[in-house]
């Protein structure tokens, strides 16, 4: 059977043998989805637990509205004109209204990358700046979480007097869903918070995963900093398969973010009876798998299709490389996967960016992982701690020869954006 994957911004075909094909995770799309502008609308103008978004900007002398960067698909060009409108007709002016980029420790979001992101004419029109987590006097300190983590927030954020949160509701492999709290943590906080909440007693907690929120002490801090600082108003988008918008929540940052979660999992999960002996993925397309950093949600994300030792085959067009230089940095300081979960373990020790390679390694406990790429050098894969295959078909091959002819694959051509649930088919 020919399946196509989401790989870099075109996809990519693949041959999986009938014989072992043992499903495709597809989510079920809504057959009828109401045009994307009407559901936005309709969520402004009838948020949960406050009032709307033009009703709240009443009075306010300025506003601050937070979107992800671009490793988020989240659709801003069409989210953001509808957003704008109704603060504007609030009374905020223009002049007083900041579109703020949660780049986290990402990269700034510039030129035509940003128009891309949302559109030229907010380019055109709107000021529009990007988070610097790194500048540590742009932060403002709001003390220490339950969880021990020490809040430092983006002052413009702080300061404002309207505060906006533009979330894209989809499942998270630290998380549980990404969206909402997540805006503001890690989205605008300082790199020490950042550093704190990505620390290795907390990713390797084991609720600290895609799907599960309670008892997730990742989600619980991110809302706990979130209640610190304080949000008026949150729209959470959540989309289908294929990247349109199927629904949206606003309101109130936790009921909203919750009512969110709730349809972005009816849209993002597939019941399986049993995990596969092999699994194929993508690691979401453009602009998730750009990156190695990324991309190991991808490989997050298969290993709850894959039962324990068994293979993992991800694609991923890794355009811009392996990350950031911090994370190239850890790579190459890291002699392996089972000695650096050892050493992240050391009171004191830690490095910028460990958590990635921490979800790497977790994932690699379980199964084995090939990596496929066109778009980086099978030297550089190969620094990767993955076993790099000249095509999926080929890995595929090998893998079949180690699990043996009747091994069941299971393919996931959205990879962390449509995850595989355990269970009885058909199960409510």
């Amino acid at each position: 059977m020919r399946v196509k994957i989401d790989y870099h911004r075109d996809g990519l075909v693949v041959d999986i043998p009938d014989a072992n094909l043992a499903g495709v995770i597809e989510a079920a799309d809504p057959k009828a989805a109401a045009p994307a502008r009407d559901i936005l609308l309709d969520a402004i103008r009838s948020p949960v637990g406050v009032p709307s978004l033009r009703e709240l900007a009443r009075g306010r002398r300025s506003a601050c509205v937070v979107i992800p960067d671009v490793t988020r698909p989240m659709p801003n060009a069409v989210v953001l004109p509808e957003v704008l409108n109704a603060i504007e007709q609030g009374g905020v002016s223009r002049d007083r209204i900041l579109i703020l980029i949660a780049t986290g420790l990402h990269r700034p979001n510039l030129g035509r990358e940003l128009e891309e992101m949302v559109g030229a004419e907010i380019v055109r029109n709107w000021r529009i700046e990007n988070h610097d987590a790194r500048d540590a006097a742009a932060h403002v300190d709001l003390g220490v979480t339950s969880t021990g983590v020490p809040v430092g927030i983006d002052r413009r954020y702080v300061e404002a007097d309207l505060k906006v949160l533009l979330g894209l509701v989809e499942p998270h492999f630290m998380a549980g869903f990404s969206g909402g709290r997540k805006l503001v943590c890690p989205g605008i906080a300082a790199e020490r918070t950042i550093f704190a909440f990505h620390g290795a007693p907390l990713i390797a907690h084991p609720r600290s995963t895609n799907l599960e929120l309670d008892g997730n002490p990742v989600h619980r801090t991110s809302t706990e900093v979130a209640r610190q600082v304080g949000v008026d108003f949150t729209l959470n988008v959540v989309l289908d398969s294929r990247r349109r918008i199927a629904g949206a929540v606003a309101g109130e940052i936790e009921a909203a973010f919750h009512a969110a979660t709730r349809l972005a999992a009816d849209l993002t999960t597939c019941r399986i009876a049993a995990p596969a002996d092999i699994v194929v993925a993508g690691a979401g397309g453009h602009p998730l798998d750009t990156t190695w950093y990324q991309a190991i949600k991808g490989v997050v994300a298969a290993t709850r299709g894959v039962r324990k030792g068994g293979t993992i085959i991800l694609a991923a067009g890794l355009r811009e490389g392996i990350g950031s230089a911090e994370f190239r940095r850890l790579i190459a300081e890291t002699a392996g996967l089972e000695s650096f979960l050892t050493q992240i373990e050391a009171p004191g020790w830690f490095r910028a960016e460990q958590w990635e390679l921490q979800e790497h390694a977790i994932a690699a406990r379980h199964a084995r992982i090939m990596l496929y790429s066109d778009g980086m050098p099978v030297s550089d894969q190969r620094k990767l701690f993955v076993d790099p295959v000249p095509s999926v078909e080929e890995g595929l091959r090998a893998a079949l020869v180690a699990h043996g002819p009747t091994a069941k694959v299971l393919v996931m051509p959205h990879g962390p954006y449509v995850l595989p649930v355990v269970g009885v088919v058909g199960a409510a």
